[in-house]
């Protein structure tokens, strides 16, 4: 057993040297996580677009503004110290924090804000859409973006305010790099692309010292870091594929942490080692397409919320998985509805329907996913919706298959999720509350489209203003009114949102991990 232990470490830590034979704990100061991380594709964060890729950006690189560990809710003073908003002008001047430095020593300067944000506009990679959304070009970037004295001057087009600009500016493609490091590792003019996928050039709390794809990220506390050194002071990412793996390692004492066992896995280690749970941004939802003529009476959206045993699936086989949520934007966003006005009463249901004059039995196709709990979910529904007349035919297929049908608005009701790719409630509210156009030829990607919803010009005028709103309170009122009127009457039905859970061993506190894998944190984490 003593020799199985000693492998199991080399396996989980692969540390440059060799470990000591016979050791079972993880070595001190070091938190050593077991983890899936072969969804990395790129770390440039000009480049990274996926989950892993994501946490290792947020741990590695500082943006102008940012959600910290500290509290995930709160835009907070990144490397820029304070900012002046001008929203007339439609700008925003930052100011640079002083005595800020990258990994390297160089110090943080205006101009590398400046050219990192051109580096993405320039690259044109996957998540630069982002920032050019902003009216941003590789033509006018020297006109949008100006250094003066130890200021930024971020300009920006469009109908949106500047809380809106002030999230993009703290998305992942706009974390700064360090000009002068990167440009000396150019290759025939990739600008450190390549370089950059396999080093790093940031100023964050932690640097990276190796990274080896599908095998380790290993990374090292920064004790020049502007908010204090963190309290670990290494990091080790070990790319462990099997659940059951992990589940042993984190067991026999050469883990920390485990991040992608399952829900059995969880329950089992529940009694013996400490798990926490994490809400997450995908929220998940039954929606009707109004293409058919039977799903666009009202009354059918409105029974429909009563239909969905809530309670009733989050207490068994979607324990752990998800929490009832039943509003587009996401618990633990800023600005989030976390009322549950409806809860499973098919009686309700049933008198709703009747008032209404709608006739049963309707006979509805419901494409799903198929894979579990998608698969468990749908047939929930099933049972549930067929007490009050509704009678779901549950169609399997592919992820591919059914967001295809999806896409073509083909369907008739579908059960899917929903993310955001940074955190503003637009980023969702345009998904669900807005649809300007609802002809086949307008293709969108939203819910609205996609279910042939043509959302009433009042909601959609909202959507705008609400993207538009300069005054943060306002704002805040406006998604919260948008997220109300779509939880009332529409033919979306939220149900859901994605919760995570994490095993760790009973020593490890203060681990961080917000709703979105850009808040993956591991400077407050200690081992006692």
């Amino acid at each position: 057993m003593k020799l199985f232990r000693a492998a199991l470490l080399a396996t989980a830590i692969a540390l440059p040297l060799a470990p000591v034979a016979g050791i079972a704990a993880t070595p001190p100061g070091v938190l050593v996580v077991a983890q899936n991380i072969d969804d990395i594709v790129a770390i440039d964060p000009a480049q990274a677009y996926e989950f892993s890729s994501g946490e290792l950006v947020t741990n590695v690189y500082d943006r102008l503004v940012q959600y910290d560990a500290e509290d995930t809710t709160v835009l907070a003073p990144g490397l820029a110290s304070e900012w002046e908003v001008d929203d007339e002008n439609k700008s925003i001047t930052f100011t640079i924090r002083e005595g800020a430095t990258f990994h390297s020593g160089n110090p943080v300067r205006p101009e590398d804000v400046l050219f990192s944000f051109k580096r993405v506009v320039a690259l044109d990679l996957t998540p630069a859409f982002i920032l050019t959304q902003l009216g941003w070009t590789a033509d006018n970037i020297d006109e949008m973006i100006t250094v003066e004295g130890n200021t930024v001057t971020v300009r920006y087009e469009g109908d949106f305010s500047s809380a809106f600009v002030l999230n993009v500016l703290a998305s992942r493609p706009a974390s700064i790099v360090d000009e002068v490091t990167v440009m000396a590792n150019e290759v025939d003019g990739d600008m450190g692309n390549a370089w950059l996928n396999a080093n790093s050039a940031g100023s964050g709390p932690f640097s990276l010292q190796a990274y080896r794809p599908a095998e380790i990220i290993r990374l090292q506390s920064n004790p020049d870091y502007f908010k204090g050194a963190p309290e670990i002071e290494s990091v080790i990412i070990r790319h462990v594929a099997e659940a059951a793996t992990q589940q042993l390692l984190l067991e026999t004492g050469d883990v920390d942490l485990a991040r992608n066992l399952t829900p059995d896995q969880i329950a089992a280690l529940e009694d013996t080692l400490k798990v926490e749970t994490f809400p997450q941004a995908a929220v998940h939802f039954l929606s009707f397409n109004q293409k058919v003529e039977e799903l666009t009476d009202e009354a059918v959206w409105e029974a429909a919320r009563y239909l969905v045993d809530y309670e009733g699936m989050v207490d068994s086989f979607l324990a752990g998985q998800m929490e009832v949520h039943q509003a587009f934007w996401p618990e633990g966003f800023p600005g989030a509805l976390n009322d549950e006005p409806y809860s499973y009463d098919p009686d309700r249901a049933m008198e709703i329907l009747e008032e209404a004059g709608v006739e049963t039995p309707i006979t509805v196709s419901l494409d799903v996913i198929n894979s579990s709990p998608f698969t468990d979910i749908a047939q929930s529904l099933q049972a549930t919706f067929a007490e009050a007349g509704i009678e779901f035919e549950i169609v399997p297929g592919t992820a591919a298959q059914v967001i295809t049908k999806y896409r073509e608005r083909s369907h008739e009701a579908m059960l899917l999720y929903w993310g955001p790719d940074f955190m503003d409630p637009h980023s969702n509210a345009k998904a669900f509350a807005y649809n300007s156009d609802n002809s086949d030829e307008a293709y969108a990607a939203t819910t609205t489209w996609r279910n042939a919803w043509a959302v009433p010009e009042e909601m959609n005028a909202e959507t705008m203003a609400a993207l538009a709103e300069a005054d943060p309170e306002a704002r805040n009122e406006l998604y919260l009114d948008l997220q109300r009127k779509v939880q009332e009457n529409s033919p979306i039905v939220i149900m859901f949102q994605a919760a995570y859970q994490v095993a760790m061993a009973e020593n490890v506190e203060g681990y961080v991990n917000g709703a979105t894998s850009d808040f993956v944190y591991y400077r407050l984490v200690t081992k006692d």
